[in-house]
This record gives C-alpha cells, structure tokens and sequence, in this order.
C-alpha cells in the first residue's frame, strides 16, 4: 500500500554541475489561443478533481519496498476542479528533486502558465546512503551498449565506455548486474514502474488532464526521459517529451515507444563536453571529453529515428525552425507538420548547465503546442 507524508517543503541548492545560470526568459510565455468559434469538449480530469490532497511541497510514496521522494508545484491560480497538464522533471545524476523547482526561472514560467510540475528524487548508492541518485535506463546498470561490436568503428567493443580511460562508478546494488566498470547508475529498482505509480499518485492527489502529461529531464534525468518515450510501459503515458543535456548511450535508437504520435524537443549544448550533440547531420555517435570517456548516440542520430517514425521525411537535411529565442538553433526533419513540428532538435551554445532562463520556456512552448 503506498504512503504519503508531507515533508517540510525547501529550496536546496543543486548539486550536480548543472545548476541554473540564468532566472530571467527572453521569451515571453504563450498566449492563448484565440476562439476559433467551435466547440471543443472540457478534458477529462484525473480522480483527483475536486477532492484533491497535494498542496506545493514535498512528499513521499512507498514503491517497492523503498521510500521514494518527490516535491509537488501547484500554482497559485490552479482550480482544483479544473484538469491542469502536468510535468514531471527528472533530475541529474547526483542532483535531487530542487534541481528543477528550485529554480525561480522555472517556477514563474509554470505559475504563469499553470503548469503542475512534479520533480522526483532519483536512488542512490542504496538505503540509507542516497547520495548521487540516479536514474536507470538502457545501458547504464550493465555498461554495455545497443548495438555491441561495430565492425565499421576500428577497435570497437560492444562497452558503453572506454573502460580502461573512464572512472569506475559502479553502485553497489549493480553487483551482478555490470558487464564492466562502465555502469554508472543504480539498480535498485525499476525507474519506470515507479513512474507509472507516480502518475497515478499524482492523478489521485491532484486535478490532473491525463492527457496533458509531459516528461523532462536534464543530463541523466534527459537520458532517462528519452527511456520513458521509448518503452512501451511509459510511452502511452505522456503526450510529449523534452530531454535536456541528456542522450541515450550508443546503440539505443528506438523510436518511440507507442503507435501513437509522441512528439519529443531534444535539447543539448554545443560545447556540452559530457554529452556532445555531435555535428548537424552527422549521426555517428559521440565520445565525452570531460575526462571520462562515455559514448552517446549524437542528436541527430535520434531525432532521424523519431522523425521517421513519425512519418517525416529525413532524405533531406532537416530545416531550420523558429523557436522564439536567438539562443537556440532549432532545425527539423518535419517542418511539414506545420506549427510546432513533432520533432525538433535545438541546440544551444553552451556547456553542460540547464540554462532554464532559455530552456524552460522554450520545452513549455513546445508542451503548449502540443496539449
């Protein structure tokens, strides 16, 4: 049976290398759209409209045996009997549930937009030492990559690292688990059932539209979003994704996974020397230079794959696409789709940081655009 209990609600600084660098926007947020004069039906709210029980603050939920912790934005203007969209935001590995929420920049932007924002608290090295919590996904408990050895790639091995050049982060709970020292999440629990639980935690406790349910997630939490859209288990459950900083390991270029359209915004940093994007158009994956050294599949590997499976045309160089902030270079294999295309991949000059002044309104824009 799951628990909650309010916790003292706080604001901590970030602890991971990704900590907000900028609070103000140079984008406005959207405005509504205008009456186009036809009749369009009220959403169905969750079970929590109209009696709910979270109010902004910190909470836990008992999953698995293991006591999970999550805080909980509700904006001041939301109506409890009004179905609001919803995010969840995954942190950083070594991060926590203030990674995102404690910024000002995403808060207002949610405020203003009525936005509830749900941000979890990853698992650690195993209880009761939750330090650098993570988020599991393809790759990182075993260290072995999706597409093993590449007879096209001289010296390959079928590792997710350069193991012999890169630190051993192994968690203990991986212990017959890790194929190498390349591992470097936990394997405590499953991430994406205690999603699923999470969501319908929050649908219970809040007045949620089920259809409005959106995944973002900086660096490891980025990673682990593009896990969610990719694994039949989660996938149906959001209507769009926003990774940030964060790409799946080498190898792993599912599309999305559910027949139904899931649009997803990949955003990454230029000068990112954790997960490098890679060059335009080049999809050969990419190799971090921070001092470890990881392999990443490159931003334009994926976005090709989700493009194509929804159906655009990637024969072409994808096309520049107007974001709403000079910031952010933002191109498309499906400008056709009109608007906000499906999939866009945008990229920033910047190091691996968040950069929420001009990430968080851009990936509620693109959630905007998608409701």
């Amino acid at each position: 049976m799951r628990r909650y209990t309010l916790l003292t609600a706080t604001l901590c600084a970030l602890l991971s290398a990704c900590a907000d660098k900028t609070t103000t926007s140079d984008t406005a947020p959207s405005e509504a759209d205008a009456d186009s004069g036809t009749d369009t039906a009220p959403p169905q709210g969750s079970a929590g409209c109209g009696a709910e029980t979270y109010t902004s603050g910190t909470y836990e939920l008992e999953h698995g045996g293991l006591t999970r912790t999550f805080r909980v934005l509700v904006p001041a203007s939301h109506d409890p009997d009004k179905p609001a969209p919803l995010v969840l935001a995954f942190h950083g590995w070594g991060g926590d549930e203030d990674a995102f929420l404690g910024s000002a920049a995403v808060r207002d932007e949610a405020e203003a937009r009525g936005y509830l924002v749900a941000a979890p608290l990853g698992l650690g090295a195993g209880p009761p030492d939750q330090s650098w919590a993570s988020w599991a996904f393809s790759g990182s408990t075993t260290g072995l990559d999706g597409d093993g050895v590449n007879a096209d790639v001289p010296g390959d091995t079928p590792d997710i690292c350069d193991d012999d050049r890169t630190t051993d982060y192994d968690y203990p709970s991986c212990e017959g688990v890790a194929d190498n020292g390349c591992s470097w999440t936990h394997c405590q629990a499953d991430d994406l059932d205690f999603v699923l639980e999470l969501i319908d935690a929050l649908g219970s406790g809040l007045c949620v539209d089920p259809q409005a349910v959106f995944a973002t997630g900086g660096s490891n939490g980025g990673m682990f979003t593009w896990e969610l859209g990719q694994d039949p288990r989660t996938a149906s459950s959001f209507r769009a994704l926003a990774p940030l900083i964060g790409l799946p390991h080498r190898g792993y270029l599912a599309p999305q996974g559910t027949e139904a359209a899931l649009p997803v915004l990949s955003l990454t940093g230029t000068r990112d020397p954790t997960v490098p994007p890679g060059a335009w158009e080049d999809p050969s994956f990419t190799t971090t230079t921070d001092g470890d050294h990881y392999f990443y599949t490159g931003a334009t590997a994926i976005t090709r794959v989700w493009a194509e499976a929804h159906g655009c045309d990637i024969t072409q160089p994808a096309a520049d696409f107007d974001g709403g902030t000079a910031a952010m270079d933002c191109r498309s294999y499906c400008a056709s789709d009109g608007g906000w295309p499906e999939v866009l991949d945008c990229r920033a000059d910047m190091r691996h940081t968040y950069e929420f002044g001009t990430t968080w309104p851009l990936i509620l824009d693109f959630f905007d655009a998608h409701r």
